[in-house]
């Protein structure tokens, strides 16, 4: 029998497109990063840290937010813990005043019980609620988003993962404040490969941003970016905000734990790296759908689910690996060079703001060979710099 759906349309990522140079008459100086999170929340740089139990504690949370952007601690804690964690957050200033208190969010689940972690994070002074879904274009989530906005009114919530017009176009119907956009294109995501469900992330961010449009619904890209020029792609297909893992996980102030490894176990791009005597210095990383995150969920008891499964289930089926990155620095030295490449990126585009750059941006879709042409080629590469890596 013939199958009654069809191939809708053709789906980009960040290596299939690039973005047209325009005119500029401004300097790299005068460009402004400044974007909002939600409706409400403004942040002085467009930097998102995942809430992933090897990524987001307080340290880091403080150490993005003072450069201007912020971190959602992850939800693979009893209530207690996660909330310890937010309070050292909003706690970190509160000696030199109140009002220069750090902001930060906190991540939840949708699962029965999520109501009791929503209030006791409400109470200790979160700025804004992340509803930690791999797929939230669902019943449970819509739930979840219309509970916190009739409970706690002023609370500013994230919803997602979406990655179609339908889904965003749901969520904010519901309430959601900002999207969280990206199935899939992670690094350390195997659900595209697992389910067969996915949405390349040009296609996804551009479609959702459509959506959320009219409503001025803040869109955040999550996931796939290796290269500051996937900032910047991210951001002109329509993002306001970018959410990182492995970016952040890879800093000194990450939560995962550090690994020493010589260096006949370490890929030769690594080696620019400064080394730590004669080692190289990894921390761990690992998805939240991983088969170690997902007993640790069980074991602490952080809800009932993730990726629509049961932590008590007999056979765990993981959507995502466990992996080490190399540490490149502190948050304040990956972000600096980050930025560096995507002010370049407005400054050809000729765009001085993110608003400017959402009306600017065009892009063209290229070969595989022009991503070959893209990248350094047909050298012996003997230092990468640290941009590049």
């Amino acid at each position: 029998m013939e199958p009654q759906n069809s191939i809708s349309s053709l789906g980009l990522t960040f290596n299939d497109v690039l973005l047209l140079p325009g005119y500029s008459d401004f300097t790299r100086a005068e460009i402004d990063l400044s974007t909002n999170l939600t409706r409400k929340i403004k942040l002085r740089i467009p930097f998102v840290s995942s809430p992933m139990d090897t990524v987001t504690e307080h340290k880091l949370a403080i150490a993005l937010a003072e450069i201007g952007g912020i971190g959602i601690i992850h939800r693979n804690l009893p209530i207690s813990q996660q909330v310890r964690q937010v309070e050292k957050v909003k706690n970190a200033h509160s000696k030199i005043s109140q009002q220069s208190k750090l902001p930060v969010g906190a991540a939840i689940g949708s699962s029965p019980g999520f109501e009791e972690r929503v209030k006791a994070l409400v109470k200790a002074g979160t700025d804004v609620l992340l509803i930690d879904s791999a797929h939230g274009y669902t019943k449970f989530e819509i739930d979840t988003i219309t509970y916190i906005k009739t409970h706690y009114p002023k609370m500013e919530v994230i919803a997602g993962n979406i990655a179609t017009y339908e889904g965003a176009k749901a969520l904010i119907s519901a309430g959601a404040d900002a999207l969280r956009v990206g199935m899939g294109p992670g690094s350390i995501c195997t659900t595209r490969i697992i389910s067969g469900m996915g949405v390349p992330q040009i296609t996804a961010i551009r479609e959702t941003a459509k959506a959320a449009k009219a409503t001025g619904t803040p869109i955040i890209a999550d996931g796939g970016i290796t290269y500051s020029g996937d900032m910047v792609k991210a951001l002109a297909a329509g993002a306001s905000t970018l959410m990182m893992g492995e970016f952040f996980a890879s800093t000194e102030e990450s939560s995962g734990k550090k690994k020493l490894l010589p260096p006949s176990r370490v890929p030769q791009r690594f080696k620019s790296i400064l080394t730590n005597g004669k080692k190289f210095v990894f921390k761990e990383y690992r998805a939240m759908g991983s088969e170690s995150a997902m007993k640790k969920g069980a074991k602490v008891k952080s809800e009932d689910e993730f990726h629509g499964k049961n932590y008590k289930d007999r056979t765990l089926i993981a959507e995502g690996v466990e992996a080490l990155v190399i540490v490149r620095g502190t948050v304040a030295e990956v972000i600096e060079l980050a930025l560096g490449g995507v002010k370049s990126g407005f400054y050809y585009i000729g765009a001085k703001n993110i608003l400017e750059l959402h009306k600017k941006a065009h892009f063209i879709q290229i070969t595989q060979q022009s991503l070959v042409e893209s990248h350094p080629h047909d050298i012996l590469i003997t230092n990468p710099g640290k941009s590049y890596m």
